[in-house]
């Protein structure tokens, strides 16, 4: 089976971005020139994906004008001469077949709850990618997309679901789902994943994070609405009960996992992301290097 079918969760609020993201949802805020949505979408186009179906909450349809015509700008960049510009505008269209869904109110909280909102849109035996809108990785030039990591391990095993995680320090795993890994396996097969764990309880510290390959039978355990932590619809927990009867695949995936779900966290990947960028960052490296700390007060 191929997997050419993606769905980005990016329903939240972005509370923590208030009052910033009153009217402008975190997924469209900028890392350096582009909006982190993007570099979502073009992760995934780059690993093959074709058709892309975001799911948001009512009042974010912005999110998929990112990626739709705007031709008042495209006259204006035209006229004024500025073709790279305009290229960068209009192939933003052309990068993959979009599709829109509204997480309705009436489905539970959690980060489970997207997979449900865009089920019509998958078929019967349909493996597909998931993403979190939270989640970045950043890979070097030799190094593949990581959703082409997944793809690669499914489509060569094709097991009920492939999870993409690194090792967090043991601190932190109380913010994650941590995965337990049956001994001996290669690849390496899940025996339990548990959300955020008390530190002294975690299993490992192999968190996962917002890059799956999921499968209907995924799907079929979410419909259930059996809510776990919180009261909360977990895709930790929908997982964990699929593998105890099918194949669940852990992929330690290459390349620097950052995260944009909070302020701090987002500049940590902004400065990341723009010491890689061509154009500025030489100069903005230059600028991080002069700076005098200690006249710097916090």
């Amino acid at each position: 089976m191929k997997v050419r079918k993606a769905v980005i969760a990016v329903a939240g609020f972005g509370t923590r971005f208030l009052p910033a993201s009153k009217n402008v949802p975190k997924e469209l805020m900028p890392i350096v020139d582009k909006p982190v949505i993007q570099y979502l979408v073009e992760e995934a186009v780059a690993s093959g994906i074709r058709d892309i179906i975001f799911v948001v909450r009512p009042g974010t349809q912005v999110i998929a004008d990112h990626f739709d015509s705007c031709r008042e700008l495209e006259i204006h960049l035209e006229e004024n001469k500025k073709q790279d510009y305009l290229n960068a505008v209009q192939s933003l269209p052309k990068l993959a077949n979009f599709a829109v869904v509204r997480q309705a109110r009436h489905l539970p909280y959690g980060n489970g709850t997207p997979i449900l909102a865009a089920k019509e849109f998958i078929g019967k035996d349909e493996p597909f990618v998931f993403m979190f809108g939270d989640d970045l990785v950043l890979t070097s030039g030799d190094q593949p997309p990581s959703v082409k990591q997944l793809i690669d391990t499914f489509e060569k095993h094709q097991p009920g679901a492939v999870i993409g995680v690194q090792d967090v320090p043991r601190s932190e795993v109380n913010r994650y789902g941590i995965v337990k890994v049956k001994p001996g396996t290669d690849p390496m097969e899940m025996e339990s994943i548990v959300e955020k764990p008390a530190v002294d309880r975690a299993p490992s510290t192999l968190a996962q994070f917002g890059r799956f390959i999921l499968t209907p039978k995924v799907i079929e355990i979410l419909d259930r609405k059996e809510l776990g932590l919180g009261n909360e619809l977990y895709l930790a927990d929908a997982i964990h009960k699929l593998c105890q009867t099918d194949r669940v695949l852990v992929q330690r995936v290459a390349g620097q996992w950052l995260t944009v779900g909070d302020p701090l966290r987002h500049l940590i990947t902004s400065v990341e992301y723009a010491l890689r960028h061509p154009e500025i960052g030489p100069a903005f490296a230059e600028y991080l290097k002069g700076i005098d700390w200690s006249r710097r007060k916090v």
